[in-house]
C-alpha cells in the first residue's frame, strides 16, 4: 500500500474517533451526573487517545492529520436509543478497523489499529451493558430548553473551546518545536477541561449545550501558530471577562473568571514561546524549523 494511501484510511479512523468522542460526550452530559456517565467520559478519554495515536502516526508518515468530524448517530429521544446508537457506533468502529488491519502490511501499524480494536470491542460490551441498565433504572435527558442570553453566552465559549482544541492539536502535531508542541497540548487539554465544565454549567441551568465550532487555524509554520493562537486567546479573554461582569449568578461568575485568567495564562505561554522561536530559530517549511543561518 502506498503512503498516501495509508494515510487516506488512518485519517478516516481519525476522523470517525473525532466523531466518537463528540457523541459520548453529548450523551454523557445529556444524562447528568452519575456512575454511568463518568464510564461514557472515560470512554471519550479513550477515543481522545486513539486520537493522538492516529495523528501522531499521520504525521510520522508525512501527512496532515484530519480535523473532519466523522460517523455520527445523534438520533433517539430517549437514553437506551442512545446506548444502542453508541453500540452500533462501535460496532462500525471494530468492522473498519478489521478492514484497515487487513487492508494495511505495515506491521508497525497493523499492531496500533489492533491495540484501538480492542478497546472499541470492550466500548461495545459497555454500551450493551449500557441499554439495559438506563432501561432499568428508567434514565432520562435531564437536559432543558432554556435559551437565555446566559445559555447562549455559555455556549458561545463551548463553540470556541471545541475549536481551539481543535486547532491546538494539529499545532502540537505539526509544530518541529518541541517544547511548542508539549504546551500546545498541554493547552488543548485545558481547553478540555473548559469545555467540560461550560457544558455541565448549561445542563444544570436547564439548556442544552451545543458542541459545535468554527473553522480552526491550520498554520503548519510555528510562528504563524503561536501568532494566531495570541489573537484568539487575546479576543477570547476579553469575551470571558465582559461576560463574568455581565452574569448575577455568583458561581457562574467565579467559574467564567477563572476560565478567563486560564486564558491569559495561555496568552503568556504563546508570547513566551513566540520570543524563543522569533530569537532562536526561523520557521521552515511545513513546521518544520530550520536553524537561523545568521545571514
Amino acid at each position: 500500500m502506498d503512503k498516501e494511501k495509508l494515510i487516506e484510511l488512518l485519517n478516516l479512523d481519525l476522523e470517525n474517533e473525532h466523531g466518537a468522542i463528540i457523541q459520548y460526550l453529548t450523551h454523557a452530559y445529556s444524562i447528568g451526573e452519575g456512575e454511568m456517565s463518568c464510564e461514557i467520559e472515560a470512554m471519550a478519554r479513550e477515543e481522545m487517545r486513539h486520537l493522538d495515536w492516529l495523528a501522531e502516526t499521520i504525521v510520522e508518515l508525512g501527512g496532515q492529520p484530519s480535523l473532519k468530524r466523522g460517523t455520527m448517530n445523534m438520533a433517539g429521544k430517549e437514553v437506551p436509543e442512545w446506548m444502542e446508537n453508541d453500540v452500533g457506533l462501535e460496532q462500525g468502529a471494530i468492522d473498519q478497523y478489521k478492514e484497515h488491519i487487513q487492508a494495511i502490511d505495515d506491521a508497525k501499524i497493523k499492531r496500533l489499529l489492533k491495540r484501538i480494536l480492542a478497546d472499541e470491542e470492550a466500548h461495545r460490551g459497555k454500551f450493551e451493558h449500557f441499554v439495559d441498565k438506563s432501561k432499568k433504572e428508567g434514565m432520562k435527558d435531564v437536559r432543558g430548553d432554556r435559551q437565555d442570553s446566559v445559555t447562549k453566552t455559555l455556549n458561545w465559549g463551548i463553540e470556541h473551546e471545541y475549536t481551539v482544541i481543535l486547532q491546538y492539536l494539529f499545532q502540537s502535531y505539526m509544530t518541529g518545536n518541541e517544547e511548542a508542541g508539549k504546551q500546545l497540548e498541554d493547552q488543548a487539554i485545558n481547553e478540555m477541561q473548559h469545555l467540560g465544565w461550560l457544558a455541565e454549567e448549561v445542563v444544570d441551568g436547564g439548556g442544552n449545550p451545543r458542541i459545535e465550532h468554527t473553522k480552526p487555524d491550520q498554520s503548519t509554520i510555528t510562528t504563524d501558530m503561536l501568532n494566531a493562537d495570541i489573537k484568539i486567546e487575546k479576543e477570547v479573554a476579553e469575551a470571558y471577562d465582559k461576560a463574568a461582569r455581565e452574569v448575577d449568578d455568583a458561581g457562574l461568575k467565579e467559574l467564567l473568571v477563572r476560565i478567563r485568567d486560564n486564558e491569559k495564562y495561555h496568552i503568556d505561554v504563546f508570547k513566551d514561546l513566540l520570543e524563543d522561536e522569533e530569537e532562536g530559530k526561523s520557521p521552515g517549511i511545513g513546521g518544520v524549523n530550520l536553524p537561523d543561518s545568521g545571514g
